[in-house]
């Protein structure tokens, strides 16, 4: 019986030495929260900040005077950035972070609210809610397509296309039969057609998946605005012009206060959106095919090995990436808005940058939507209460926040191992 030896493999280790990354984070953190007390806390007036709980400014509301708020938040901001430079506890990390960026955006909002014309100093808290949830909606299924990707180890930057194709599918399908459920289906087919390209370039014939994405998304891009010059802008009323879904109200779970009208009160998308987060997450951790999708998207040779059909998984994936990201993009024209050329205005690429901050998890990915969307209605609110902070900078804000989470916040995270590296089956 012979055995054969296995050779050692040398392991090095990064020894971060002080400047770790919860210590850089904690400077930065520090940072920001002395420029909060000190510059928010100047330029902030010594009017009331109201923080209504309704859509109005009458009603209940949290209130708190500019300058107080500014600077005890700022000093908030500090502390914590103040406990991560000291070298807080591992398990603090997330916490005492999560502290310090909601403190250094509450001592902003301060002096903005307080800052804020009369009769425009207040921030209605549900419509704040609404907003960040109804601009985190393409964000959160375009994520999600993503997470069923790169989960099975295809790269999918094709989620701007898929979103836009769903978009145009769900307009034109749903003003020519006049249906919202045609229209609803129409755009799922839309985007699951760009992911079918995908798979077929990708798994099929080896194609570069990152250059496959841009291409079709830049495909999408194409079909759809030469189609909507033929035949949306010569006859809108036919062909653009779809019905919208109503919002659907939960009795009882409506009259929750903040949380009811914002939560409650939507249309399909928001209650499809959140069940497909809790669904797609289960899936994945808790079931025979979630634990194939991982170890696909990991080792899929060790996987083949087992038994699982490796490109058989990752094509069946895709498409339903594709369904997936074209009910996203069913949630514009089928809920708020009509078709125009590119309406996804780079939330494809937005939705890709959560799902890394999410750390390719469903769950992840909402929460980071959430962020993203929260930026995007920060930045609304402030044009309509005329801050003296300029309106491009403000167009620049969800942008802004999505570099810093990715760059900034998340450190350093690992993709699936697999993800991106074509599979041929040996």
């Amino acid at each position: 019986m012979s055995t054969t030896a296995v050779p050692e493999v040398a392991v090095t280790t990064v020894d971060e030495g002080f400047w770790t990354r919860a210590r850089k984070t904690g400077a930065v953190l520090l940072a920001l929260g002395l420029l909060a007390t000190g510059l928010f806390g100047a330029l902030a007036t010594g009017e009331q900040a109201r923080f209504t709980l309704s859509e109005t400014e009458g009603g209940a509301a949290l209130e708190i005077n500019g300058t107080v708020g500014a600077i005890l938040f700022g000093i908030i901001a500090a502390a914590a950035g103040a406990a991560l430079l000291a070298g807080l506890p591992k398990r603090w990390f997330t916490l005492v972070l999560g502290v310090g960026l909601v403190a250094f955006v509450l001592s902003f909002l301060c002096w903005q609210v307080s800052a804020a014309p009369e009769g425009r100093n207040f921030m209605p808290l549900v419509n704040i809610v609404r907003g960040t949830f109804i601009l985190a909606l393409p964000l959160i299924f375009g994520s999600l397509a993503g997470v069923l990707c790169e989960r099975s180890g295809v790269v999918n930057v094709a989620i701007e296309g898929q979103l836009l194709m769903g978009a145009f599918s769900g307009a034109l399908f749903g003003s020519i039969t006049g249906s919202v459920w045609v229209g609803l289906v129409a755009a799922a087919i839309g985007g699951a057609f760009i992911s079918l390209l995908l798979a077929v370039f990708a798994i099929r014939y080896l194609v570069d998946q990152v250059v496959m994405g841009i291409v079709l998304n830049l495909l999408a891009v194409g079909v759809t605005g030469f189609l909507y010059e033929r035949l949306m802008q010569t006859d809108a009323q036919k062909y653009n012009s779809a019905p919208r879904f109503s919002n659907w109200e939960i009795p009882l779970l409506k009259d929750i206060p903040l949380i009811g009208p914002a939560l409650f009160r939507g249309n399909i998308f928001l209650y499809l959106g959140l069940l497909l987060v809790l669904v797609i997450h289960i899936a994945l951790f808790r079931t025979r095919w979630g634990l194939r999708t991982r170890s696909v998207g990991e080792h899929p040779t060790a996987a083949d090995t087992l038994g699982v059909k490796v490109l058989r998984l990752r094509y069946r994936n895709v498409l339903m990436a594709g369904l997936v990201a074209g009910v996203g993009g069913a949630s514009y024209t089928l809920a708020l808005y009509s078709f125009t050329k590119n309406m996804i205005g780079g939330k494809g690429f937005i939705a890709l940058a959560a799902l890394i901050f999410g750390r390719w998890s469903p769950t992840g990915a909402l929460l980071a939507a959430l962020f993203f969307g929260f930026a995007d209605q920060l930045a609304t609110y402030l044009g309509a209460i005329g801050s003296s902070i300029p309106s491009q900078f403000l167009a620049m804000l969800p942008y802004l926040a999505t570099i810093l989470a990715v760059a900034g916040l998340v450190g350093r995270v690992r993709a699936p191992a697999a993800d991106g590296k074509p599979y041929i089956k040996g």
